[in-house]
């Protein structure tokens, strides 16, 4: 007599389990004000890009922004805790940008900050 064979289940793989992002990750995280966090965040990344971009070192980026070394170590690591978006947006200026404030023409319920760079003069979102 012939035994049957048991058949065994194959492991069905585990689904991970996931949040949708609200698209502000400061808001994800639970950080305070992680609106004016996004915006530091942006105007950040934005002297950073525009530090590489024109290959400066860090102590040229610091001659032109009025501040020492340590200071733009910090902002291109992301460290803000110390600056204010006014102190990036001056920074920004010193090398050589303009800073445009706008009303957006939305139905959004709460105002928000949002950073636009102008690249070949196309608006990109920082």
């Amino acid at each position: 007599m012939a035994k049957k064979l048991k058949k065994t289940k194959k492991a069905q793989p585990e689904k991970p389990e996931y949040e949708v992002s609200s698209g502000n990750v400061f808001v994800d995280f639970g950080f305070p004000n992680p609106e004016e966090a996004d915006a530091k965040s942006d105007l950040a990344f934005l002297i950073s890009s525009i530090i590489k971009k024109r290959n400066l070192t860090q102590e040229q980026a610091a001659q032109l922004m009025g501040i020492d070394q340590p200071k733009v170590s910090k902002i291109t690591r992301g460290m803000l805790s110390e600056f204010t978006i006014e102190r990036l947006m001056k920074y920004l200026l010193c090398l050589g940008f303009d800073i445009e404030i706008k009303p957006i023409l939305s139905k959004r319920p709460i105002p928000s900050i949002h950073v636009v760079r102008v690249n070949n003069g196309r608006r990109l979102s920082a």
